[in-house]
């Protein structure tokens, strides 16, 4: 019998499989991220930053480590007690749905690598720009890192196998419905497990109406970690400043 999951962000995030398969993530290109980006938005020093769905901590404590006050929140328990060790006197971490406001203000609110679009209501995530929207204080910016969809579905590789920690994990990606699939299936201690990733494939345009929805205005548009120009056709990522 398979182990399958329905809610998969409430619960893939929360599995040691999902750190283990995605264990040798860039952190010097994260590292060069928050470096280009603090230095764009010009943030005060020590400024209050939000790190929304922050996972296990790795953005957060990079950007306590460049002397921000930092607030990392997530809807995995797993992720938040893990980073739960990094947390100095300015460095916080609770878990918290990212679809409701924070009770505070922040200098900047960040929802980075792609850590939007999961959800199985259409009207979440306009609820989550609403929610970024008023975390923000009356100087502050909002930043949402998402994938390039147009540049992720012309270069689609359809099939592979990644081995991590002896684990052969079978991945399978297609656009379907609107989303960008993933499915996930391997072995462990005699036992199958099958998981999928779902990420609505939302286009800048379909951002642009969900800021104009929300009461956001969108300030500018970088389509990689060096923050260049976005091209809807060839840039990998599609970075949005906001207000």
């Amino acid at each position: 019998m398979a182990e399958h999951t329905q809610q998969w962000y409430a619960s893939w995030f929360d599995t040691p499989f999902y750190h283990i398969l995605y264990k040798d993530r860039d952190h010097q290109e994260a590292q060069l991220f928050m470096d280009n980006l603090t230095g764009y938005l010009n943030l005060p020093e020590q400024a209050d930053i939000l790190d929304l769905a922050c996972g296990r901590g790795r953005h957060s404590v990079y950007l306590n480590n460049l002397g921000y006050q930092v607030t990392g929140i997530d809807l995995s328990e797993k992720s938040i007690a893990y980073a739960k060790q990094f947390e100095t006197d300015s460095l916080k971490f609770e878990v918290h749905d990212m679809c409701d406001p924070y009770p505070k203000k922040f200098d900047a609110v960040f929802n980075l690598f792609t850590s939007f679009g999961y959800f199985d209501q259409e009207e979440d995530n306009l609820k989550t720009i609403k929610a970024i929207k008023q975390d923000l204080n009356d100087y502050g910016f909002g930043v949402i890192d998402f994938m390039n969809v147009s540049f992720v579905a012309n270069h689609l590789i359809t099939e592979d196998k990644k081995t991590v920690n002896g684990i052969d994990f079978y991945l399978k990606r297609y656009v379907k419905d609107g989303h960008i699939f993933k499915d996930i299936e391997f072995e462990f201690e005699n036992k199958n497990y099958h998981f999928q990733e779902r990420v609505k494939a939302l286009t800048l345009k379909d951002f642009e109406a969900l800021f104009e929805e929300a009461g956001c205005y969108l300030l500018d548009v970088f389509g990689d970690y060096k923050l260049r120009k976005f091209y809807e056709a060839s840039s990998e990522r599609l970075i949005m400043i906001f207000k």
